[in-house]
C-alpha cells in the first residue's frame, strides 16, 4: 500500500504527458515514502495510455470524457492515504511534493493547492492571468486544477469531484474540503514557495480563453453543460 497517490487525468495527452511523468517520477524518487503514480486514460484516441505505461504509471480507463469523472476514477484506484491530483500538462518539483506531503502529515491540514506559473514566456495575457489567479487563489484559498492535494479520507467524505459539472470541479472540491477541514479543525493551505509549472498552450487561442472565462463568470450554470465547456474538451489526438 502506498503512502501517497499521484493521479493524472489524461485525454489525448501523448505529446506532453511524457515530460510531466518524467518530472513527477524524479520528484517521487526523492521522497522517502512509498508512492504510486496513476494515469486515468479518459477515452483518448492517441497513445496516451501506452505512453503512461512506458513511464511506469498504473493506467485506469474512464470511458466518459469528463474531467471530474476521470479524476474520481483515478482516486478509486488509489491506495495512498494522501491524494495528489496533477494535470497531464503540468510538472511538479521535489520541493512541492515534499511540502504537500509534510502539510498532510502534520495532522493540521486537510489539503490545498499551489501557485501556478507557465512553462514559457507569455505576453500580457499570460502575465495578467497568472497575477489574477494568484490574487484569487490566495485571497479565497482556492486550488487550481493543475495541482490539488488532500487527505484521502476527506476526499471520500465529501464525495470527491462533482460529476454534475464539466468545468470548475476543482473549485467545488476546494469548497467542500475547506468545510470538512473546519469541522475537523484542519486548514486548507496554498503552497506559495514552490509553484507548479503548467503548459502555456492555454494561451495558444487567446480568444477562446477569454470567451470561456466570460461564459463561466456571467453564466455560471454553463459548467453543468458539456457543450458550453468545449474549451476544456476539444483536443485532437496528438503525436509526440
Amino acid at each position: 500500500m502506498a503512502s501517497y497517490s499521484i493521479i493524472i487525468p489524461a485525454y489525448n495527452e501523448e505529446a506532453l504527458l511524457p515530460h510531466s511523468l518524467q518530472a513527477i517520477k524524479e520528484a517521487m524518487r526523492a521522497i522517502d515514502l512509498p508512492g504510486e503514480l496513476i494515469v486515468t486514460d479518459n477515452h483518448s484516441s492517441d497513445q496516451t495510455a501506452a505512453v503512461a505505461r512506458q513511464h511506469g504509471a498504473t493506467v485506469v480507463y474512464e470511458a466518459v470524457n469528463q474531467i471530474s469523472r476521470a479524476r474520481n476514477t483515478g482516486a478509486r484506484a488509489a491506495t495512498g492515504q494522501y491524494l495528489i491530483f496533477v494535470d497531464a500538462d503540468t510538472k511538479i518539483s521535489e520541493d512541492l511534493l515534499r511540502t504537500a506531503i509534510e502539510n498532510l502529515q502534520s495532522g493540521k491540514c486537510v489539503g490545498g493547492g499551489a501557485l501556478v506559473t507557465f512553462d514559457r514566456e507569455t505576453g500580457w495575457m499570460g502575465k495578467w492571468m497568472i497575477r489574477f489567479w494568484m490574487w484569487v487563489s490566495l485571497r479565497y484559498q482556492l486550488a487550481a486544477g493543475s495541482f490539488i492535494y488532500c487527505l484521502h479520507a476527506a476526499f471520500e467524505d465529501v464525495g470527491g469531484f462533482s460529476q454534475a459539472v464539466y468545468a470548475g470541479e476543482e473549485i467545488l472540491l476546494t469548497s467542500a474540503l475547506k468545510k470538512w477541514g473546519q469541522h475537523h479543525r484542519k486548514h486548507f493551505e496554498i503552497i506559495t514557495d514552490f509553484p507548479v509549472l503548467t503548459s502555456a498552450r492555454k494561451l495558444d487561442h487567446p480568444a477562446r480563453v477569454v470567451l470561456a472565462t466570460l461564459i463561466c463568470i456571467f453564466f455560471p450554470f454553463s459548467i453543468y453543460f458539456k457543450t458550453l465547456c468545449g474549451y476544456w474538451y476539444k483536443r485532437a489526438a496528438t503525436r509526440s
